[in-house]
């Protein structure tokens, strides 16, 4: 890893997230083959489960501090690792989730609605999120005037930005940030030690009609033009603002 994404933040992971038209099988026999499949390429995932809402699951130990998950929804399959040393360590697991699922689960490029490729970051800090992001990016911009009111307190300063990378606009980036800190914090003083500050890049792309779609092809192109983004954009103007402004609270 070029840059160490994890010495920045507290916590960084790799998602994709594949989103299809029709939505996906539940039989019994057809999932757990697919989940068997994917435990025998990574014997640490041996955490299966169903939630409440339907997702099928199949996670490591989340109490490593690293680990990978992997769930079906309706009409999505999610891949993602959580700390990973590498990012070839994410990479393979999502190619080969990928290169799986139309055997598995009978999904094709006709199937495929759009593909994501997300690097997210945590950062833990206990007290106003939204006072953070204020100071670290807005603060010469006109929303800081407005912070100069009598009685003013940031909330709600958590964008999600999106903006085409391709003349189609079939290729997309969505920057998104994250507060957990709501007005009852804010008023009582009372913050949780366990809510984490999110900044997360997604690169999405939409299948052209008029052309073949392959998925790995597609993963693997997104995946770099995700750590250029974080490289040359994110982490100057967004991270490190970030850990400034964390950096002189604590």
């Amino acid at each position: 890893m070029a840059t160490s994404y994890s010495s920045l933040c507290d916590d960084f992971y790799v998602n994709m997230h594949l989103n299809t038209e029709l939505e996906l099988p539940d039989e019994r026999d057809t999932i757990l083959h697919f989940f068997e499949c994917v435990r025998r390429k990574f014997p640490r995932m041996n955490t299966f489960y169903q939630r409440e809402t339907g997702e099928f699951c199949l996670d490591e130990d989340r109490e490593s501090g690293s680990y990978r998950w992997l769930t079906i929804e309706r009409d999505r399959v999610c891949s993602g690792y959580v700390n990973p040393e590498t990012l070839e360590a994410p990479d393979e697991q999502h190619r080969f989730v990928l290169e799986l699922l139309p055997y598995t689960l009978s999904v094709n490029s006709l199937d495929i609605d759009s593909l994501d490729v997300l690097f997210g970051m945590d950062f833990d800090y206990v007290g106003n999120h939204d006072e953070i992001l204020a100071e670290a990016l807005f603060s010469e911009s006109p929303f800081a005037s407005l912070l100069d009111l009598p009685g003013a307190k940031a909330l709600g300063f958590d964008p999600s930005i999106m903006f085409g990378l391709s003349e189609d606009c079939r290729l997309q980036a969505r920057i998104s940030l994250e507060s957990r800190t709501g007005a009852y914090q804010i008023r009582t003083g009372k913050y949780k030690e366990d809510d984490a500050l999110s900044l997360s890049l997604a690169i999405r792309q939409y299948p052209d009609p008029a052309a073949a779609f392959t998925s790995i092809e597609s993963y693997d192109k997104q995946s770099v033009l995700c750590e250029e983004i974080m490289n040359d954009r994110i982490i100057p103007n967004f991270v490190n603002p970030i850990l400034g402004a964390i950096g002189q609270r604590r």
